[in-house]
């Protein structure tokens, strides 16, 4: 606009010269105004060329020059003129007004066109060991590696990816390459466990209850028994290394020990449907549940498949419910050695911080007085046998494993285990470490040598109150010390609910 104010300001002081910028008329408008000079004309030749008071004509008389306002008038037009001739693109390029949407139909609120589509979230998460705990997701193309180190014997690290409090510059260093090397090692990147050898042994624990919970319905995974699958899918990768050949064992820590020899005779068979009937039915016979054992036929026809050995974990259920009843001191002593291989570790280790705190926030959630107990004396009593008999389940699971483990150097266990007994890391799997000390003194065994992880949890088997999977024990300030992270990692048959996972950080 500023290059025309000179233009205008030349126009205006122009007077009568103003018609020549004026724009070109229509064919219309000339039209009427040719019309209007003829009924003039007309007019004047009817009155008889009539002169005025000075004795002129009228059509003798000059035209008045225009005033301003004319003047103004005519630049507006020619300068809308100019503006309209100078525009690239017309005003008929505009869309025409019934093609915008309507922002009261369904389909204008949706960007799939009113159609459901949940959005891609990962199946595989780590749980960092932040205060309090996070979720760290793993892309689908990280997984193996992941489940190949632990197959290596990698173990995962118990610490979070950043931990450094002594100045800034140090903890910027930290967070810049130090978490890049943590997170390297943690999904696999980089070769090889940091521990080997005659001393040292790792173990993997997984958590499921074979319920066939949200992720793992039919509906989402596409299969029965997913809990089982997504099992059979982890311990593919597990074994893939070198290093698992004929060095490998999979516990079933809901089978009773007797039941070891009907393992035995399954890895020895054919595999047919027959001798998986026989095995069923041989380890229903030694007391372990029919139905749950079926759901463990993909895991061990895996097992027979890769020539894993099966290890029975249990306590016989005489003693069990011997124990039921009268506490551990009415089990025969015979017996409660064959459990408990370190009995002063075991004692001891009811007494620690840090077990109090699991066992108050995890392992009596489970308890459920009976109905005969009808006054608090009788539920505290039934609860104290209950105790009882959950640490004996603990101590003589891990005990089983540990001495398989023992004279085997490098070698790797992977049990399959109810996921009230391994969660918040203070069932089997936190005793693991302390027996294969008692086992052998010189055992390089450690906490990050024992990996746990829970198959397609839910909120309430995670002990959570909400929709939320509750990550941790321990958020109060007296107990932050002893604070415990719910597992290592959770994977899922398929994506969870996004309202499941608390604390989530970026994909990795």
């Amino acid at each position: 606009m500023a290059p025309l104010l000179p233009l205008l300001l030349a126009v205006l002081a122009a007077g009568p010269l103003v018609d020549a910028f004026a724009p070109p008329r229509s064919s219309l408008m000339a039209f009427h105004l040719q019309r209007s000079r003829d009924v003039s004309l007309a007019s004047q030749h009817d009155a008889g060329d009539d002169v005025d008071a000075e004795g002129l004509k009228q059509s003798d008389v000059q035209p008045q020059p225009p005033t301003r306002r004319d003047a103004l008038r005519q630049s507006a037009a020619a300068l809308a003129t100019a503006s309209y001739l100078a525009s690239s693109q017309p005003a008929s390029a505009l869309p025409a007004l019934a093609s915008f949407s309507n922002p009261f139909a369904p389909s204008a609120n949706s960007s799939s066109g009113g159609k459901y589509i949940p959005a891609k979230r990962c199946t595989a998460y780590l749980v960092d060991a932040t205060i309090p705990p996070s979720l760290i997701p793993y892309r689908a193309s990280r997984e193996a590696a992941i489940l190949k180190n632990l197959g290596m014997g990698g173990g995962t690290p118990k610490s979070a990816f950043v931990e450094d409090d002594v100045n800034l510059n140090n903890f910027m260093n930290k967070a810049v390459f130090g978490s890049i090397e943590a997170v390297k090692t943690v999904a696999g990147a980089e070769g090889g466990p940091s521990k080997s050898g005659p001393n040292y042994q790792s173990f993997v624990f997984l958590g499921a209850n074979f319920d066939d919970t949200y992720t793992a319905s039919v509906e989402k995974a596409g299969e029965e028994n997913g809990d089982a699958r997504l099992a059979v899918g982890l311990l593919t990768d597990i074994c893939k290394p070198k290093e698992r050949s004929g060095n490998t064992a999979l516990g079933l820590a809901f089978a009773p020990q007797s039941g070891q020899g009907a393992l035995d005779a399954y890895l020895a068979s054919g595999g047919s449907e027959e001798d998986e009937r026989k095995l069923v039915d041989s380890l229903a016979a030694a007391g372990a549940n029919g139905e749950l054992a079926e759901r463990h036929l993909p895991i061990v026809r895996f097992a027979r498949k890769k020539r894993c050995a099966l290890l029975a974990l249990a306590p016989e259920n005489n003693d069990l419910e011997t124990v039921k009843k009268g506490g551990l001191q009415s089990l025969d002593p015979q017996r409660r050695e064959a459990y408990v291989a370190d009995a002063q570790g075991f004692i001891a280790l009811t007494q620690e911080p840090k077990f109090k705190l699991y066992t108050d926030k995890s392992l009596l959630k489970d308890f459920v007085p009976s109905p005969s107990a009808k006054d608090e004396a009788a539920q505290k009593a039934e609860q104290g046998n209950f105790f009882a008999e959950r640490i004996l389940v603990h101590e003589a699971c891990a005990t089983a494993i540990s001495k398989w483990a023992a004279s085997r150097p490098n070698s790797l266990v992977v049990t399959v285990a109810p996921i009230p007994d391994v969660r918040f890391l203070g069932g089997i799997n936190g005793r693991i470490p302390r027996i294969a000390k008692f086992l052998n003194p010189d055992s390089l065994v450690d906490d990050e040598a024992v990996t746990t992880i829970l198959l397609n949890p839910n909120a309430k088997e995670t002990l959570s109150e909400s929709k939320f999977l509750r990550l941790e024990i321990g958020t109060a300030p007296n107990n932050w010390t002893y604070q415990t992270k719910v597992a290592d990692y959770l994977w899922f048959s398929s994506m969870p609910k996004v309202n499941m996972l608390p604390r989530m950080m970026n994909e990795m």
